[in-house]
């Protein structure tokens, strides 16, 4: 039987359950996420020799715990930066087309899943070029019920190119729209 591994052995940073990253590292990844939003370019750019599926790849891996410490902390702002102008966007509630027509429907999301008493984890990431696939819950840290959970496909162009087409399957088992007051707590 093949043995199971966990998905952040080589990843700077491991979010596949509560307390494991200290404050120190969660704000160096914060850091790093508003340094890799502030590397995408307008246009996707091409895969070329020079920026191949390889670094593209590594780019993804160093990216991902800067997402899911993006997330933890309801930066909104970091979210939306991580989608390029066109992206379309495959959910329940959608199709979305382009950067800005789901990120409003999204900030509900992000503030129930971000909401102080809750933890989101993401046990299962898997990278393969600019394939990154990921499997989420969100537990109230109080009783520990799943109040949401799901899975994610993104295609993501490294650094520069960020994602442009996200796949989701999202099942919210308390509320789908966030009160007033958790809406306020996501930084836009």
């Amino acid at each position: 039987m093949k043995k199971q591994t966990n998905c952040y052995q080589e990843l700077s940073a491991d979010y596949s359950k509560p307390g494991l990253v200290d404050s120190v590292l969660a704000n160096k990844l914060i850091n790093d996420a508003e340094t890799y939003v502030s590397l995408r370019e307008e246009t996707l750019p091409e895969i070329t020799p020079e920026y191949n599926l390889t670094q593209i790849e590594k780019e993804n891996r160093d990216w991902w715990p800067t997402h899911c410490e993006a997330l933890r902390q309801g930066r909104g702002d970091i979210l939306a930066g991580e989608y390029t102008n066109n992206l379309v966007y495959l959910c329940v509630d959608g199709p979305f087309y382009g950067k800005t027509a789901g990120t409003e429907r999204e900030a509900n999301w992000w503030a129930i899943i971000a909401q102080p008493g809750v933890t989101m984890t993401w046990p299962i990431v898997m990278f393969h070029g600019e394939v990154v696939y990921f499997e989420w819950n969100c537990m109230d840290d109080e009783t520990n019920e799943v109040i949401a959970k799901g899975n994610v496909t993104w295609l993501r162009r490294g650094h520069r190119g960020a994602c442009y087409l996200k796949c989701e399957q999202l099942t919210f088992y308390r509320n789908v729209f966030a009160p007033a007051e958790l809406l306020q707590l996501i930084k836009r």
